[in-house]
This record gives structure tokens, sequence and C-alpha cells, in this order.
């Protein structure tokens, strides 16, 4: 990637098993960046098999504050065009095999996810998109389904009546434990076609979808650069950096000492 400086692989072992690949870490003019492929090199993995809880656990472990999820949708609006971006705002989760929390076996919390998506680094996100030339729009629902088969035609027009503006397979479940693990969190999705409901533009075709990918991996790429250059040192004023202040409710004494021990990374500065 342009501009990645100090760059080094590293594997790390979590409570939730192995990541989905090998955590990239280097510098992006003063801000260092850490890389995920969520379906691994190659892209080897549904999104029903990634294993959310150990790539957003691994990036708590190498200090990550900011977590920008690139992702592909299909556009549910007539005005959204395959090969424009949107940050979307809001999330409905239709998925039914996938852990979405950190906590349980002895420990519950709740925490707010009313916006899953933090407002202060949306805007930076938005801001360095633009900046970058991308046609870009901020807001919107992303509704997530299982997958990995694209929607039936009744499906797409169901979430259209709903007013939802994009379907996509992996933001729902990162959006989740981002929050759980106290980070602000954004998604920078590209259209890649319209779904199956637009019937001038046909099915999905996986080699359209994987086109419009490779026209906009440079758009991502310098928006993640600029975005860099946004960010900085910053320091967070948000509310994301202490989602889990009073989400944890179970008395202290009674969590197991082993469940305590591997979530420490994620509550130890409460419990």
């Amino acid at each position: 990637m342009p501009g990645l400086e100090a760059s080094e692989h590293l594997e790390i072992n979590t409570p939730f098993g192995k990541a989905s690949d090998v955590f990239y870490r280097g510098v992006l003019g003063d801000a260092e960046v850490v890389f995920l492929s969520r379906h691994g090199r190659g892209h080897r993995l549904l999104p029903t098999e990634l294993n959310y809880r150990a790539n957003i656990y691994g990036m708590k472990l190498l200090g990550v504050e900011y977590l920008l999820s690139v992702s592909a949708v299909g556009s549910l609006r007539e005005d959204l065009a395959p090969g424009e971006f949107i940050l979307v705002d809001q999330f409905v989760d239709r998925t039914f095999l996938r852990p979405s929390t950190f906590f349980g076996n002895g420990i519950v919390a709740h925490v707010s996810l009313a916006d899953p998506v933090c407002e202060e680094f949306g805007a930076r996100v938005y801001e360095a998109a633009r900046a970058t030339g991308a046609q870009a729009r901020r807001g919107g629902t992303y509704i997530c389904i299982e997958g990995p088969q694209f929607s039936t035609r009744a499906e797409s027009e169901l979430y259209r009546s709903m007013k939802i503006d994009v379907v996509g397979m992996t933001a729902m479940q990162e959006a989740r434990l981002a929050r759980e693990a106290e980070m602000c969190f954004a998604t920078l999705a590209t259209a890649t076609d319209y779904d199956c409901w637009h019937k001038e533009h046909g099915n999905v075709d996986i080699g359209d979808v994987l086109r419009v990918l490779r026209d906009n991996v440079a758009i991502a790429q310098a928006t993640v650069v600029k975005l860099a250059g946004l960010l900085g040192s910053n320091t967070r004023g948000c509310a994301c950096a202490h989602a889990l202040k009073d989400a944890i409710i179970t008395e202290p004494r009674l969590i197991p000492p082993k469940v305590l021990e591997q979530l420490r990374p994620l509550v130890g500065k409460y419990l």
C-alpha cells in the first residue's frame, strides 16, 4: 500500500481461536495502522466462517482504537449506482449462525448499540473519502444476511420495502464486537451491483462484482491514507472509548477467574 512504512506481519493467538489471517502492522504518516484480510489472503473464508471475535480481539491486543470496515455491498437504491461508496450508520441483522459477543460463560454485559457507527470517526472517514474524489455519501442502513448465497428476488424487494439502502454479509458482527471492545467503528462500503431487484441490470454476477471491487481498490487505499493523516495522534472524546463502563452487570466476585483473565484486555480497567 502506498505510503505504508515499517510493515511487519504478526500472528496472534486469542482465547477465541485464530484470526482470519496474519495482522499487518505499519505506519502511515503519523499514525500506526493495522490491516487484516477478513476473508484470508486469497479469499478462503465464507462470511459465516469468519472468526469475528478473534479478529477484533487481535486488533484490541494491538492497541487499535479506530476500526474501519471496508466492504462490498449490493445497492437497494436506484440513486446508489455500482462503483459509488456509502458510509452507512445503521444496521439490521439477519444472520443466525455467528457468535456476536465476547461475553457469556459467567459474565454478562449489555452495551448500547443504538448508534453502532461512531459519529466523530464516521465524519473523518467521509471527509477522507471525499478528499480522494470518491463518489461517496454519508448515512444509510446496511442489512447483514447470512449468505453465502445472494438474496432471492423476494428478499431483495422486501429489504427495499423496509427502506434499507444496502445489503452485505460481514459488517454487523464487526460493529457489535467493536463496540464491546470500545473501538470507534465505521464502514466504508462500495456498491458493486444492484442486488437482484433491478430488472434492467439483471441478477448479481460475481464477475461484475469483482470488476467493480478492483476498480475501487485504489480509491479505498487513498481514503485510508488520507484518514490516517486526519487522525494522526488524535485523542478520542467520544463515548465509544468507555462503552463498557456501566455495561457489565455480573457481580465481580462471581465471574469465573479463567473467563476474567481471557477478557482482561477488554474489561481489565473496570474489574
